[in-house]
């Protein structure tokens, strides 16, 4: 199972538009995939019509239950969304005591990586959506991938966020001796605009090892996708930024991510 996780420490860039989009890209060509929402805003589930506050177990309960995990546990908190093939693992806003209730225990960085460890014979793909702040969370959401996807919007206050972002990874790989593989994104590029094309030129000149050479458009139909409450893919698989995700999708199977990584 392939495992990826979209983060940035920066909100509003589209991260859950990734998630779903990459996801419904994923269902598209026939795969089982599992998104992971850790971000107790929820608005992966709300973006698939589920009401996180209403469904029976979320992701907060399989933290709870860290030490004890089984196939049968993870997967009685897992709900299906309205595209077949794609399922949920949904957070509530309980997520947000985390840090306090369980983030001094010993292991609890390692969580996802467990509970995907269970279910690894069930998916194809985990896609793991990051809240915009650095906690166990974040932390274990690192930890579970193979590649983190950053989106990054192409204005210049979203690139001093990457900043931020890049340092917190090399913070965290320098702890834990690891080594963090990467593709930066560019997202809600509008070339109508002056902002758009300089910010795109920027990220060019600092990030050429790691930045994918490609971008993803402003598009008004993912904001009409999450009122259908389905992926992009499945609401205008014609659309300009569906297959500007599509292209990004064929770019992290062929997995040629550069060289260049952080830790």
């Amino acid at each position: 199972m392939k495992v990826w996780t979209v983060a940035n420490q920066k909100g509003g860039v589209g991260k859950t538009t990734t998630v779903a989009s990459l996801a419904g890209a994923l269902a598209k060509r026939g795969k089982r995939v599992l998104m992971i929402d850790t971000d107790p805003h929820a608005s992966l589930g709300y973006y698939l019509g589920i009401d996180c506050e209403e469904v029976p177990g979320s992701l907060y309960d399989v933290f709870l239950a860290h030490d004890r995990l089984t196939r049968e546990l993870v997967a009685q908190h897992i709900v299906p969304t309205l595209v077949e093939g794609l399922d949920l693992l949904p957070a509530t806003m309980a997520l947000a005591t985390l840090d306090r209730a369980l983030g001094h225990k010993e292991g609890m960085g390692l969580v996802l990586r467990n509970l995907l460890a269970r279910v690894e014979d069930d998916y194809d793909v985990a896609i793991i959506d990051c809240p915009p702040v650095l906690g166990v969370l974040m932390v274990n959401a690192l930890a579970a991938s193979q590649h983190i996807v950053i989106p990054v919007q192409t204005e210049f206050l979203a690139i001093k966020g990457l900043d931020r972002m890049l340092k917190t990874m090399e913070l965290m790989g320098r702890s834990k001796q690891t080594r963090y593989s990467y593709t930066i994104v560019p997202t809600m590029f509008d070339k109508r605009t002056k902002a758009s094309p300089m910010a795109l030129t920027s990220l060019m000149q600092d990030y050429p090892d790691t930045l994918w050479d490609d971008i993803i458009p402003v598009d008004t139909k993912f904001r009409d996708a999450s009122l259908a409450h389905v992926p992009a893919t499945h609401y205008a698989a014609g659309s300009r930024g569906v297959k500007a995700y599509m292209r990004l999708l064929d770019f992290l199977f062929a997995g040629e991510f550069g060289h260049v990584k952080i830790g």
